[in-house]
Formats: C-alpha cells, structure tokens, sequence
C-alpha cells in the first residue's frame, strides 16, 4: 500500500511542483542527513512547507485545511475535552471546534475514514474532519493534552498520592541548593509543574498567573479575559520549590528573599514565542509571584480589531496623520494601553519614517522600530533616552509612560520641535490627563501648545457568538444606565449563557474609549488651569463618548453585556 509521503510526492511531480532530478537531489540529502522519509528532504531543502503539504492534500482530498500555529485563539477546554487523551493519541486527532451539533477535528491523514467513524461511534455526535500536517497535530496533542509528562492535573495528583503524608507546614529547607535544579533528579517533577502550568495558562487564554503563598495552601489564579480564576493548585509543602524554580529561570537571585524582584521568562508553545515579565515580592506567608504572559500576535492587531466604532475610527486615523503633538493614551495597568500603541506604531511603522521607543520595560519586540530599554540603575532613564533620542532625527516617538515633570517637559519640547509623540498616563477618564500634566507642574501653555489628544480605555469582555440570547435589562440596570423604553426598542442588548466555546458566556475582550482632539476652547480652559470636571464637559460637547456611553453602545450592539458595562464603568 502506498505511503501518504510517496502519494505526496506523487502529487508534487504530477502538478510540476518537483521534477525527477530534484526528486534525487532530496533522495541523495535523505541518505546523507539519515532523515526518516524524502519528503522531510524536500521540507529541508524548503522546496514545499509543512503548510504547503497540508494545502495540497486538502485541495486533493476537497477538505478544509487548518493551521494551529496562525489560529488566533486557543481552543477552549471544553472542546478538547470532548475527546478523551487516549483517543486522541490512538487516532492522532485534535478536536477544534464545536457549532450545530457537528465537532471538527483535525487529522494528518485524509484518507483515514475509519478513524472518523470509530469517534462518531464513540462520541454519539457528527463529527467532521479537516486536515493539518502531522507536525502540527504532535504539536497540538501535547500543547492541548499534555506530553508524556502528563497535565497539571495528573502531575498534582500523583504528588498527592506519592506524599499524602507529609504535613501541611513542611516547606522550611526545601530550597536548600536550586544552583543545580538542572541537574537535581528530585526537581524534575518541580520542572515539568511549572512548564506544565504555564502551558495551561496560555491554552486557556490567560494573560498572567499569580501565585500566592496563604497561611495554610499555596494558591494559584489565572486571569482569563480581565477576571481571575483559581485553579487546582500544588500543596502547600511545594510552595518554596515552584517559587525558586521560577525565580532561577526568570534570572532573579535566588538567595535574595527580602525585597522585591523582576525577571523575564522566554519560552516557546505551539510554535510562539511568549515571554513572561515575572515580579516577585516578599509576603507574609512566603514570596508572591506574578506572571505576565506577553503574546507577541496579540499588539499586531489592526486598529479596526481593537473595539473602535466607525466614527472612533476615523478620529484616530485623523490623529495618527498629525504631523506633530503629542497624544497621550491613559488608563489603569492591564486596560490595553500598550497594545493600544503598538497598534497605532504598527499602522505608522513604514520605510519612510523613523520611529523610535522608549519603554521600562520593552515589552514586544517590533520589526523596524528602534526600541529603547530604560535601566535606571545605569543612568538610563526616560529622561536621558528621550534626549539621546531627539539627537537621532526620528519622526515618531514613543514614550512609554510620562511620570515626571522633566519627561513631560522633554516630550512636549520634542511635540514643539515637529515630532509626533506618543505616551501613556496612569488616569480614570481623558480629561483627567490635562489636570494631571498641571499638577505635574508642567507649564499650561507648553500643554496647550503641543497636546493634539488624548484617549482613555478600559477592556469589556465580548459576548460569546455561539451562546448569547437576547437580554431584556431589569429595572435597577434601566436606572443605572438612563435607558428609555425608545432607546431599547433600538437596541440589540444580549446575553452569554455559556457553551462549549466559551467562559460563562463570554469569549476574548475588546477596547471600549472615550477620545477627544483639543480645539480651542479647550486651550482656553488649561490657561484658566480648569478642573477636569469642566474640561469633561466641553469635551463631550465638541463631539467625545464617555467610556461608559462607548460601552453601552457596544452593549445595544450585542458585542457585551450590560453586566460587564456596570462592571467596568462609572458614570
């Protein structure tokens, strides 16, 4: 019986992709390199992907193809958990998604019906194959479903079973000599933990993890979509071991437990890069650490996938196309700011322009675009950067956060001097940013001068395409929100349930905004040196959305809810 390799090969002569001389160049390189079929020569030589493979027998066999490494998002838990590890491993299959009663899983095989019939059997529902190349599918069996190593859940229940009689407050001298964890056959399974729960963390769309020594147990939380989540979490005896094995690959100093630290993991998982910016500071019960999960895909999000509405649209093309000013972007850590920017950078980014960044820390590398690291500790500072910068003659830059009177200054003399800068401020709303640049001490007329605009943003989970209903809001949300019986005949308000594609109800997050473009009349009010209260008003007379409006629009649009529009806003 032919091999699904030499019927690929096959396929590729027939269709003039290869011809017989390099046909036995990739024979002649399979014997030389002892690869394990000529069809990896010819990936080797990089006559044909494994993507190409995969688009050619889908084309074949008039299947779809699938691609798990440029999927935006991972599959949810529930779909996985349809098919049982053993199964998946046996036929070498990866259940995708779920819609209509019918479950798509992907295979390497085309031409293999009798696995897909053995799971129709076995899972009693329709099930549907598309093909994706065998790489992938190892990739994904063990990304989805663990390794050979097993899960999170696996691993913890075997420490349970192989300690279950070592007390509670045992953690004293566990972290005696971690120089040489590598090396340590007792810290394999502290190894394998740790690769294990940062893997879930990135399957199950976190985007950090916390872990938290209490009195009694050492408890593990993963925020998905904005809110966290506690999952099931090692014993309390582990605590010191999990911990140093994180600090010794963030680069911290393990002997130090005293004071705070910061570190930086970069790892790969189902064909990205992810780095970890890691915090550790000394508690009460032990150190807390805290893991930020940075997804390089995520900032290169064009700015139609952020949330902005038409009209926010074209009030932010307007500002990038400012030939000079600075633009300040505010709201709390974890509201997007940063992708925000990068977003905007990524839209600006051509051949034609200089773009230069300063940031603490860099924290997604940009092709094309000079970043600057800050380490104060050796003198380079925001300020110091932002001066060298000017001295190159970039178009754009960015700053990563305005924190003093002399970044503020140095950022407005570069907006004076033709440079579009970008920056961020830590403040509730929009109008806030200017009252804050006063009490910074920055001059009023140097604000007024060069401030083009300024925009605050918070995230709103989404709603869940494939569970959301219609929502009639009760009586104290109408109250809330000032919602006439008009404006919900109008309006398209819905709710999630919750499903197998989603987390109770809801599914990814989304930008919600409040932007303005000074005019005069706000120049006028910061001479007078106006409360943001006034400024707010003349900001939602010339035309701004208030955070909480922009939210309730995306609620009558049935993008979220209006739980998460009380949730996030104020009014």
């Amino acid at each position: 019986m032919i091999g699904q390799d030499d019927f690929v090969i096959d396929l590729m002569l027939a269709r003039g992709i290869i011809n017989e001389s390099i046909l036995e160049q990739a024979k002649e390189r399979q014997r030389e390199e002892h690869l394990e079929s000529t069809l990896e020569a010819l990936q080797v030589m990089k006559v044909i992907s494994e993507s190409d493979v995969t688009q050619l027998l889908a084309a074949e066999y008039g299947m779809d193809a699938y691609d798990f490494e440029s999927a935006r998002e991972n599959i949810p838990d529930e779909v996985i958990k349809l098919i049982p590890r053993r199964i998946a491993f046996r036929y070498e299959v990866v259940p995708i998604s779920l819609s209509s009663g019918i479950l798509r899983i992907a295979m390497a095989d085309p031409t293999d019906i009798e696995s897909l019939d053995v799971i129709r059997h076995l899972m009693k529902m329709e099930v549907e194959g598309v093909i994706a190349s065998k790489q992938q599918i190892q990739r994904a069996l063990d990304f989805y479903y663990g390794s050979e190593e097993g899960s999170v859940a696996e691993f913890l229940s075997d420490m349970t079973e192989v300690t279950a009689d070592i007390t509670i407050g045992a953690t004293a001298d566990v972290t005696a000599d971690v120089s040489a964890q590598e090396d340590d056959e007792d810290a394999a399974p502290i190894i394998r933990y740790v690769s294990l729960m940062i893997i879930e963390a990135f399957r199950t769309r976190s985007s950090d993890i916390h872990l938290e020594p209490m009195e009694k147990r050492f408890r593990i939380r993963y925020r998905i979509d904005g809110v966290l989540n506690e999952v099931e979490s090692p014993p309390k005896y582990l605590q010191n071991q999990v911990i140093s094995r994180l600090k010794l690959m963030s680069g911290m100093d393990l002997s130090e437990h005293r004071v705070p630290q910061d570190g930086r993991i970069r790892i790969t998982a189902m064909g990205r890069e992810l780095d970890l910016r890691v915090s550790d500071i000394p508690t009460t019960h032990g150190e807390s650490i805290v893991m930020r999960i940075l997804d390089k895909s995520g900032v290169m999000l064009g700015i139609s996938e952020l949330g902005f509405l038409q009209d926010d649209q074209e009030i932010i093309y307007k500002i990038l196309n400012f030939p000079d000013g600075i633009f300040l972007v505010t709201g709390p850590t974890g509201s997007g700011k940063t992708t925000s920017l990068y977003s905007f950078l990524h839209t600006l980014n051509q051949p034609t322009r200089k773009i230069i960044t300063a940031e603490d820390p860099v924290e997604y590398e940009l092709s094309g675009i000079n970043q600057v690291q800050i380490a104060s500790d050796i003198g380079l500072t925001f300020v110091t950067a932002l001066r060298a910068m000017l001295r190159q003659a970039p178009n754009i830059i960015m700053v990563g956060e305005i924190r003093d009177t002399e970044t503020g200054e140095i950022a407005i003399n570069a907006a004076l001097t033709g440079h579009l800068v970008f920056s961020t401020l830590h403040t509730n709303d929009a109008p806030s940013a200017i009252t804050r640049l006063i009490d910074m001490h920055i001059k009023p007329f140097l604000i007024a001068s060069s401030l083009r605009a300024v925009m605050a943003q918070r995230l709103v989970r989404r709603l869940c395409k494939q569970c959301m209903t219609p929502y009639t809001p009760t009586e104290n949300e109408k109250e809330e929100l000032h919602l006439t019986e008009e404006y919900l005949q109008k309006s398209n308000f819905m709710h999630g349930k919750g499903c197998t594609e989603c987390k109770k109800g809801y599914k990814g997050r989304m930008g919600i905004y409040e932007i303005f473009i000074l005019d005069e009349s706000i120049e006028g009010l910061i001479y007078g040196k106006a409360d943001a209260s006034v400024i707010a008003k003349r900001a939602i007379e010339i035309g701004m959305h208030t955070l909480r409006q922009d939210a309730l629009r995306k609620a009558a649009m049935g993008i979220t809810s209006v739980q998460e529009v009380l949730r996030i806003t104020t009014e």
